[in-house]
């Protein structure tokens, strides 16, 4: 049974150069395909999605590009909060993370607005990795564990795998990662979680990425055998 699958979304700037467009154009059909693959998911019945949607490193990008992704980002919150059933469905609880007050606060604070509006739902959970990396998420939690041993709260002797997976979020594991683009690496994503995933790199931009190609990895997904180091 699968109940955890984690996308990087790969070829937004890709596939709108193809187009001969302006580079956030391919963020723009990105996020509409957000929409479908939630859909698609929910209809796998799977229980967590964790999207790679935008990582620390992106704050390098060109500030015309940078601007025009928050702005779109901005207008994607208020979709989803204006009509939250037809966009996510009605039972979805969202979820945003990574340091996401580094965005500007009119960003940050529709992110928070919609976390605490959803955070009661519970029959699917969209994670959204936004100003998100893996090694930075895990010096954080290495962090947050030593000052937990220095006020006395937790013994060293006593720090597990557990104990870190516990700090971090999403703290489940991923069953498969989907990597869209054609790109075979991690880039910085889950680098604790996914641990013994299975991973699946797909040719096809992120706007592209079809209905097909995301069931057939999971079809795969279920014929591997999974022995995790036995």
């Amino acid at each position: 049974m699968i109940n955890h699958v984690a996308i990087i979304m790969d070829g937004n700037r890709r596939f709108s150069k193809r187009l001969m467009g302006q580079p956030w154009k391919g963020h723009e059909w990105g996020q509409k395909k957000l929409i479908e693959v939630l859909k698609w998911v929910q209809e796998a019945n799977i229980s967590e999605l964790t999207l790679y949607a935008f990582s620390l490193q992106n704050f390098d990008r060109p500030k015309e590009e940078f601007d025009q992704l928050m702005q779109l980002f901005i207008e994607g919150c208020d979709e989803l909060l204006s009509r939250k059933k037809e966009v996510i469905g009605k039972d979805v609880r969202v979820r945003f993370i990574g340091e996401i007050d580094r965005f500007p606060p009119e960003l940050s604070s529709r992110m928070h607005e919609i976390m605490e509006c959803t955070k009661d739902n519970s029959a699917c959970c969209l994670n959204l990795c936004m100003a998100y990396g893996g090694r930075e998420e895990i010096v954080s939690s290495i962090k947050d564990i030593a000052r937990r041993v220095a006020k006395g709260q937790l013994s060293a002797d006593d720090i597990s795998m557990q104990t870190v997976s516990d700090s971090l979020s999403p703290s489940s594991e991923p069953d498969l990662v989907i990597r869209t683009g054609g790109e075979v690496r991690t880039s910085n994503f889950l680098l604790w979680q996914t641990w013994y995933s299975e991973w699946f790199f797909v040719d096809s931009l992120w706007p592209e990425f079809s209905k097909e190609e995301f069931f057939g990895c999971l079809e795969e997904f279920a014929a591997r055998k999974r022995r995790f180091g036995r």
